[in-house]
């Protein structure tokens, strides 16, 4: 059951990895202040950070854009829940770890969005320093799961029906969310 939920986080942090790929290709971390000039007409003019401009250009400008965000988000509270239940089934070290790393990426990146930390001590911090932890804290989480899921796997080599059970846990669960 281990080595499952080992190999479950592995798969969302892929999934966590390519979705963040894309949105990182039409985000822009920038603290400046402008007026939004995207296609939501309510907030025409509104002034905002670049960085919020940016995260609403994606929902409401890029194809695809809203769906491949929630994808990730949904992607991110699963894989910190299922770090969660990996500490329970008895990995501390790499679990506490990758709980901390995990906990860190998520508030680096909501901060980097510039959506819900604003008026916090926190939104004192340069957006772009957000964004730079963000990417930091996870590939290291990503390093820390693939570490423990190596070692997993020298102990008890996978199967492909595990495999093929993993990826498709892995999918059920993204899109139970």
């Amino acid at each position: 059951m281990r080595q499952l939920m080992g190999d479950i986080l592995v798969y969302c942090f892929v999934v966590v990895l390519l979705t963040g790929g894309f949105l990182a290709y039409y985000y822009e971390p920038g603290g400046g202040t402008v007026a939004y000039d995207g296609s939501y007409a309510p907030l025409q003019g509104a002034q905002m950070s670049d960085a919020y401009a940016s995260v609403l250009k994606i929902r409401m400008d890029v194809r695809g854009g809203l769906l491949v965000r929630q994808l990730h988000h949904n992607s991110s509270v699963l894989l910190g829940l299922g770090v969660v239940a990996w500490i329970l089934f008895g990995r501390f070290r790499y679990g506490f770890a990758a709980l901390g790393l995990g906990a860190l990426t998520g508030l680096a990146g909501y901060a980097s969005a510039d959506d819900l930390l604003s008026g916090t001590f926190l939104a004192k911090v340069p957006i772009p320093v957000w964004y730079g932890l963000h990417l930091t804290a996870a590939a290291t989480l990503g390093a820390v799961l693939v570490v423990s899921s190596r070692r997993e796997a020298a102990q008890r080599p996978r199967t492909l029906g595990f495999v093929a059970l993993s990826i498709g846990l892995t999918a059920l669960a993204i899109y139970s969310l």
